[in-house]
């Protein structure tokens, strides 16, 4: 018999062989939600595998289900063994360096015996891997320069998204117990950067015990490192950390602002009101953050901008602009449908985003050269341009087609001029050779920016967090043909993008640059992803006026249009 947490790590390890494998991504996230349902589940989970009932945990399926109930009773799964025949070994390993994909992995181990990233290492200081077919010496170097930022020391970092939902996980646990008053996110969580070391929430209460307790039980803690009568410290299955303490409800806000951090914010605030021979936190009780800015007399930071990047000085200037809110969006921007890899219809889109409140939804599938998006070619263009026109006559938003072009190697757009210009909105973006030097690159995108039909870059930097990094360009230059031209960049929310980064997009502010917002949605679900692009816009400081899809539609089609 298996316990839940390993049953957990066997569907991870399903799901991330099946990544390896090239299967679709939709059907590898799904064993990822399966292990998150089970180690969630706060019933009593033994029952259910005996009782025949997993299906009862929402996210399992029959076919998981199955899969769960065999790992329990006989400690084996047969789809791991069937996923691993033909790979080679330490496959799971060496699939954590980027760009090392299943069929280099066999040519590495055929040619070298290479089964893991100390031997990869090896093999590449030794310059065996540039004469392996398929490889060349500027490939090896490029697998030696990842390998070592692989080496770096891990902290346990996870995706902004994967850390939000574990911790309003944790909240909704809490706030059913006893004994809590208020609660709320800390850290770098609540100031939404791309990754997350630690999970932080503050609590108030007068019965520290019982919240502390509380917590304690949550289903998906395995262990406790720290714990004390004010706080615990612990570590979930998926190996993530939490943190809760626990304070009284006078100290409250001043505990959760300081525990926001960052610890530079907060040093500069310290110095800041010593200066003026007062304390950050006095000992009454202060009655909301708004309040700890204004006896600084600055103006109030948001938690998104507390980075120590200039924003205190601005602040206490009175030079802060009001950032960007979700409640600003009037269209949702960069949306796929099932015409490329999306997986809903046109009209589905269209409901999604109407029942959000929106104004209008742009339409942008893949263009041909993106084939394995499914890239919608000239004939499938027609049609695709017809169903819109008809969905458009039985919905209130306003539909704009669209496409994201890619940025062709010698940087072109896909589809000729005289599609391009029928088009009400073009995304470019790239999505291929991202490894090209600096120089190359910067050309390539130069030659881009040139082009009459190119009106905004999207994703700009092409970097997967945690993956694959931005890629290498002339970056000020780049910016500086962005302003001449016009254009405009995107802020992408897709959680494993969120790409243009807040320095870059701190950067093209002060060149006057305008932006769209977008989810890069994929499904009805991904809609919902636009809070992410807009926690993204607001660590770059970015105000309203800046964003272009905060137009009514009439006046966006006018800034957007070919």
């Amino acid at each position: 018999m298996r316990e839940r947490f390993d049953i957990a790590a066997d569907l991870r390890k399903i799901g991330r062989l099946l990544e390896i494998k090239g299967e679709n991504p939709f059907k590898t996230q799904a064993y990822e939600r399966g292990a998150s349902a089970i180690e969630n589940y706060q019933g009593d989970f033994d029952a259910l595998v005996k009782t025949g009932r997993l299906k009862e945990i929402p996210g399992i399926g029959t076919a998981l289900a199955a899969i769960i109930d065999e790992i329990y009773h006989t400690g084996e799964c047969w789809m791991v063994q069937q996923l691993l025949e033909g790979m080679p070994p330490g496959v799971m390993e060496l699939s954590t360096v980027p760009g090392l994909n299943l069929k280099k992995m066999i040519a590495l181990n055929d040619a070298l015996g290479v089964e893991s990233i100390a031997d990869l290492k090896t093999a590449c200081q030794e310059g065996l891997v540039s004469k392996v077919k398929g490889f060349g010496l500027k490939s090896q170097a490029k697998l030696l320069a990842d390998i070592e930022s692989l080496q770096i020391p891990k902290d346990g970092s996870q995706l902004l998204s994967h850390a939000l939902e574990t911790a309003e996980r944790i909240l909704k646990h809490l706030r059913v117990g006893p004994g809590l008053i208020e609660a709320g996110l800390a850290g770098s969580l609540r100031r939404r950067k791309e990754t997350v070391r630690r999970i932080c929430i503050v609590a108030a209460s007068n019965q520290p015990r019982a919240v502390l307790d509380r917590f304690l039980r949550f289903p998906a803690l395995t262990h406790t490192d720290e714990l004390d009568e004010s706080r615990c410290l612990a570590r979930l299955a998926g190996g993530s950390r939490a943190e809760v303490t626990v304070v009284a409800p006078k100290d409250y806000v001043a505990t959760l602002h300081a525990q926001t951090g960052s610890l530079r914010h907060i040093t500069k605030l310290q110095d800041l009101a010593r200066s003026k021979a007062m304390s950050l936190y006095p000992e009454v009780p202060v009655g909301g953050e708004n309040e700890i800015y204004r006896r600084l007399g600055i103006q109030y930071i948001p938690p998104e901008m507390r980075e120590d990047e200039g924003e205190i000085e601005i602040a206490s200037a009175g030079k802060l602009t009001q950032p960007v809110e979700l409640a600003d969006i009037r269209g949702m921007t960069h949306c796929h449908t099932v015409y490329s890899d999306g997986r809903n219809s046109i009209e589905e889109m269209a409901l999604a985003a109407e029942a959000m409140g929106m104004s209008y939804l742009t339409i942008t599938d893949h263009s041909p050269s993106a084939h394995y998006a499914r890239g919608v070619g000239i004939d499938r263009l027609r049609a695709q341009w017809d169903e819109i026109a008809r969905v458009q006559q039985r919905v209130k938003i306003k539909l704009l087609k669209g496409t994201e072009s890619d940025i062709l190697e010698d940087g072109l757009l896909d589809y000729p001029d005289h599609f391009l210009e029928q088009f009400d909105i073009i995304i470019a973006s790239i999505h291929s050779r991202h490894r090209m030097d600096s120089e190359q690159m910067t050309e390539r995108l130069l030659r881009a920016l040139r082009l009459p039909f190119f009106k905004i870059w999207g994703h700009p930097l092409g970097r997967l967090i945690g993956s694959r990094p931005p890629l290498e360009c002339r970056m000020n230059q780049v910016l500086d043909a962005i302003a001449e031209s016009q254009c405009a960049i995107e802020v992408n929310g897709d959680p494993r993008r969120l790409d243009l980064e807040p320095d870059w997009i701190r950067a093209a502010r002060t060149r006057g640059i305008k932006f769209i917002i977008s989810t890069d949605a994929h499904s009805t679900g991904g809609l919902g992803s636009l809070h992410y692009g807009i926690s993204t816009a607001r660590r770059g400081w970015l105000s309203r006026d800046e964003v272009l899809n905060t137009l009514d539609a009439e006046d966006f089609m006018r800034a957007v249009h070919p």
